[in-house]
């Protein structure tokens, strides 16, 4: 095989032009034409798309960082509210403790409390009461679970469904106060859901 057969067609052709010939020449104007800038309009146009393009990525840019910048608020509005959650709900037990004592003396005994008794009584309500108060203060408030209420899952946890005077559906008893803070349940409303009036 000799070298002409070793090399590609192409390099064949390129190798026999003459530098003066005709095709050589149409080459040459096809290589400057290709290096030669391009007419204003086409320039023009595409410095305009690259604009666009910067305006866009910019555009994004913003938004992003306007993203950022709302999420970050709102992991410290949370952060504020939320913090006391876990002391809040240790502070819980405290509350049902205060509840149950008031709950064990029934209403008719209470005129019969002798002076000492009645100050003891008045002193476990002032102090559930400020208990209450101080919760709130930091966004933890009970969730409404009076009979008649409507139940909702989100807050209240249905412990058993008994006959009541109350609408079918709707709470008919409750056995444990819920709480939440903010918008989060720390502890669902333990309660009873009325079945509707006993037949």
């Amino acid at each position: 095989m000799n070298e002409d057969q070793k090399r590609p067609e192409e390099a064949v052709e390129t190798e026999t032009l003459d530098a003066g010939s005709p095709e050589s020449e149409k080459l040459e104007e096809a290589a400057a034409a290709d290096n030669r800038d391009p007419d204003p309009e086409t320039r023009i146009a595409e410095l305009e798309g690259e604009v666009q393009g910067l305006k866009d990525q910019v555009l994004r840019a913003h938004a992003e960082m306007d993203n950022v910048r709302k999420r970050t608020a709102k992991e410290v509005v949370d952060a504020r509210v939320y913090a006391v959650e876990k002391f809040a709900g240790d502070l819980l037990n405290v509350s049902d403790n205060l509840a149950r004592a008031l709950g064990a003396l029934p209403d008719e005994e209470r005129d019969a409390l002798t002076e000492a008794g009645k100050n003891l009584l008045g002193g476990i309500e002032m102090t559930q009461k400020e208990l209450h108060t101080v919760l709130a203060r930091h966004g933890v408030t009970a969730i409404d679970a009076a009979p008649g209420a409507a139940f909702d899952p989100n807050h209240h946890q249905a412990v058993s469904q008994i006959p009541s005077d109350q609408p079918s559906g709707t709470i008919a008893e409750t056995f444990q106060t819920g709480w939440k803070i903010g918008e989060r349940v720390l502890r669902a409303a333990m309660v009873a859901v009325s079945a509707g009036k006993p037949s």
